[in-house]
């Protein structure tokens, strides 16, 4: 599959109502999932009504798609929901995107010296949309990607982060594969 991602954690939002279509109800929350560091990743969650029941207290493993729809000139991502079930007490990152690249990656060095490519992939699905997906590539796949040219058909595998930065005094969220 082009698009799958595989998270275990805990809710911590409630759940709301997020919008109607087709006749289907869909309902937002987030879904915190920790890193081996520790740094927690509040990664959100989109679901259809009939899974609506299945978000309870404690740990759930979440199945589905990465997706990501502009708002206001922001391009903000979520995970749509395909089931949700009880989990054991253990957390669980997994994302897997076959993608086009859509612009030159962008290569550079971290103040801690460190190669890091940001490249934005174009995930095709169903009745011919896309999803546009940001995503960093660290190490010597950095260098290996920043020579690629838009068009480039490339296979991901990673997982899902969310990183909080400050844009004039107010504290946003961004983000990646």
């Amino acid at each position: 599959m082009s698009n799958t991602v595989t998270l275990i954690g805990y809710i911590s939002s409630e759940l709301s109502y997020d919008h109607n279509i087709h006749g289907i109800n869909y309902y937002k929350t987030t879904l915190t999932v920790c890193r081996e560091s520790g740094t927690e990743d509040n990664i959100p969650i989109l679901l259809p009504e009939r899974l609506k029941d299945k978000c309870i207290d404690g740990f759930v493993g979440v199945k589905g798609r990465l997706r990501s729809y502009k708002l206001n000139g922001k391009l903000l991502l979520y995970v749509l929901a395909d089931n949700i079930e009880v989990a054991e007490p253990e957390y669980y990152n997994d994302v897997y995107i076959d993608g086009y690249i859509t612009k030159p990656p962008s290569y550079r060095l971290t103040p801690n010296g460190r190669e890091i490519s940001d490249v934005i992939l174009a995930v095709n699905r169903d009745y011919g949309k896309c999803d546009y997906i940001p995503c960093i590539v660290w190490g010597r796949q950095a260098k290996d990607v920043s020579h690629l040219i838009i068009g480039t058909n490339i296979r991901l595998a990673g997982r899902i982060q969310s990183r909080e930065y400050n844009k004039n005094g107010e504290t946003k969220t961004a983000y990646e594969l």
